[in-house]
């Protein structure tokens, strides 16, 4: 028998898996348990998981999740309008128009995503306020 408590599919005091859990968060979920809503906002984190219980108050993701999603939106949105002024050389106010509500919407879109992603890889290293209860007393 494992001595490691097996939580709803995830590892509570054993090794955690990151790719599972910035897998959860990217899709807005527990990044412990799977099934729980990460967020009870656009990207406000909720203060538990409304089925495992488990505290997100601990994270810390600051300025992070803004970063990754300007990494890439540019990645995407700035060759691809090079490419098209290169291609159809249309004028600068129909790349304006068309380019900054693509950026602003895949920003948008983007922005919740990476938060959980970057919160699911902070549990699985146990960063921060997601530290075993045993390591958090240590302190």
């Amino acid at each position: 028998m494992s001595d490691h408590i097996q939580h709803f599919g995830g590892e509570v005091d054993g090794p955690r898996d990151w790719r599972q859990a910035v897998s959860r968060g990217l899709k807005k979920r527990c990044p412990q348990c799977g099934r729980g809503s990460l967020f009870k906002g656009y990207s406000k984190p909720a203060q538990t998981c409304d089925v495992c219980g488990l505290d997100f108050t601990g994270h810390q993701a600051d300025d992070a999740p803004p970063y990754v999603t300007i990494m890439l939106v540019g990645h995407i949105a700035i060759p691809l309008a090079l490419a098209m002024e290169e291609i159809v050389d249309p004028p600068i106010w129909v790349q304006f128009a068309l380019w900054a509500p693509l950026m602003l919407a895949a920003s948008m879109l983007l922005l919740p995503i990476s938060k959980g992603g970057l919160i699911g890889l902070q549990w699985a290293n146990r960063m921060h306020g997601f530290a075993d209860p045993a390591e958090k007393q240590a302190f």
